[in-house]
């Protein structure tokens, strides 16, 4: 049975547009270390900071990140949500590579183009529409750590990987976020 897709759903995300973004590790391993959160604040500072997205929201869990963000501009000939998955896949791969070689089992795979794969194929990409959208998805964020299955932490803003301490605070420890009223 083919399900109908999800109306904001986009199989293809689009420039000037603002996405509810998610991603997962495959078969949800939980290899997102702090080490591995680095790689990816890093590389969501790169693309902010080459004007290519900017971040409304987000939240790096073990072994997901979600994200609210605007995709300003390709990256090269790719849009930046690829050139994210692609770079931190080839980051990651290698500081797994580095530190628990033994890890690299669950990651292989056998596909025409790659041998192992660290994110899911497919991403999800909801749009957002509207300010109450954006502001519900950010409450969803802000809110994951602290769900009974992940309990880790008490506040949402006492979670270091999130932007809530950002719109608790005001202050932007990561250097690329950017208020969602700015834009709606």
């Amino acid at each position: 049975m083919i399900l109908p897709s999800h109306p904001d759903r986009k199989s293809k995300m689009e420039l000037n547009e603002v996405y509810f973004w998610t991603n997962s590790i495959k078969d949800w391993h939980k290899i997102i270390w702090d080490s591995n959160k680095e790689i990816i604040v890093n590389s969501l500072r790169y693309l902010v900071s080459g004007g290519k997205v900017k971040i409304f929201s987000f939240v790096i869990m073990p072994n997901h990140i979600h994200l609210v963000w605007k995709i300003i501009s390709q990256n090269g000939k790719e849009l930046p949500n690829a050139s994210f998955s692609k770079f931190t896949s080839h980051k990651i791969l290698k500081n797994i590579q580095d530190t628990s070689p033994k890890v690299l089992d669950l990651f292989s795979v056998n596909e025409k183009d790659r041998k192992i794969r660290i994110w899911n194929r497919d991403p999800l990409a909801v749009l957002m529409d509207s300010r109450y959208k954006v502001e519900q998805k950010i409450r969803y964020i802000h809110e994951n750590p602290l769900t009974e299955k992940w309990s880790l932490a008490t506040s949402p803003e006492d979670y270091y990987w999130s932007s809530a301490r950002f719109y608790e605070t005001g202050i932007d420890q990561f250097g690329f976020l950017t208020h969602y009223m700015e834009e709606y």
